[in-house]
């Protein structure tokens, strides 16, 4: 996984106010808490943050105050609009210490021929992971698959010292067969005919 560094300040002010002005500076307003510490209030870098929270459970590793302090995402606003951020949750984190995170699902291969539809029930799989060796996805072959078919969460192969935080049965990938429409409009044609006759 990747590790990125990030410098940032601590904050004293607060409120709405207070987070329009960081961002008009470029910059994020953010949380960072965990192992029983008070919660500490951070600014961040906004361009640097937003390229780091590109790969999905980025490990940040904060220079605080002269000491670097490891922290994941666990909570990221951005504007519903603009898609610019607006606030950052970081949990912090030790070496290997277990965390549960959600991984990206990624597919591969061709379904078996025919009008199929691949949905995704989980994007994401909860798994428990070493925090400085989180997946950054799992990939799941899909290949042959038809209707009717599923991937359950027991079925996908995770890296080592990687394991599941869902239960084993749970769907993850379901082939569904797709509606024909030229079907569905014959056969209303046909339904007026008959209620014609």
């Amino acid at each position: 996984m990747s590790e990125v560094k990030l410098a940032t300040e601590t904050r004293t002010e607060f409120g709405k106010g207070a987070a329009r002005r960081i961002r008009r500076e470029n910059k994020v307003p953010g949380v960072l808490y965990g192992h029983g510490t008070d919660p500490v209030h951070l600014t961040f870098p906004g361009h640097e943050l937003l390229l780091a929270l590109r790969t999905p459970n980025v490990l940040i590793a904060l220079d605080l105050d002269g000491k670097t302090a490891l922290a994941i995402p666990k909570s990221v606003q951005r504007d519903p609009l603009k898609g610019f951020l607006e606030h950052v949750d970081l949990l912090l984190v030790k070496r290997g210490e277990k965390v549960t995170v959600e991984i990206p699902v990624q597919t591969e291969g061709e379904l078996a021929p025919g009008a199929y539809l691949l949905e995704h029930v989980l994007n994401a799989l909860p798994v428990e992971a070493e925090a400085t060796h989180i997946p950054e996805s799992v990939t799941v072959s899909v290949e042959g698959l038809s209707a009717g078919d599923s991937v359950l969460a027991k079925d996908i192969e995770l890296p080592k010292g990687t394991t599941l935080a869902v239960e084993d049965d749970a769907v993850v990938l379901q082939v569904l067969a797709a509606q024909a429409e030229e079907t569905e409009g014959e056969a209303s044609e046909g339904d007026e005919a008959a209620a014609e006759a």
